[in-house]
């Protein structure tokens, strides 16, 4: 959710990182923002899980990247 709602506000994610401690939303904007990013019309619940499951691999694993890393600086700015 953080990921995705700093996304839909055009938001840069180049120097943001995935903090569990902080809540943000309720459950109801979460699944709202689930739903609009989830590529599927009126998704199953296994789909919704299926997605933020691979959505949470994805995003962890280019948090460790170094080439995604903010101390890359301008040249891979967005990637």
């Amino acid at each position: 959710y953080q990921y995705l709602s700093r996304y839909k506000r055009k938001e840069d994610l180049d120097h943001f990182f995935f903090t569990p401690e902080r809540t943000e939303g309720t459950e109801k904007e979460c699944l709202k923002l689930l739903l609009e990013f989830c590529g599927r019309h009126n998704p199953s619940w296994t789909e919704l899980s299926n997605f933020t499951n691979f959505l949470n691999f994805q995003l962890s694993k280019c948090e460790k990247s170094v080439f995604c890393g903010p101390a890359v600086g301008s040249d891979f700015q967005g990637f």
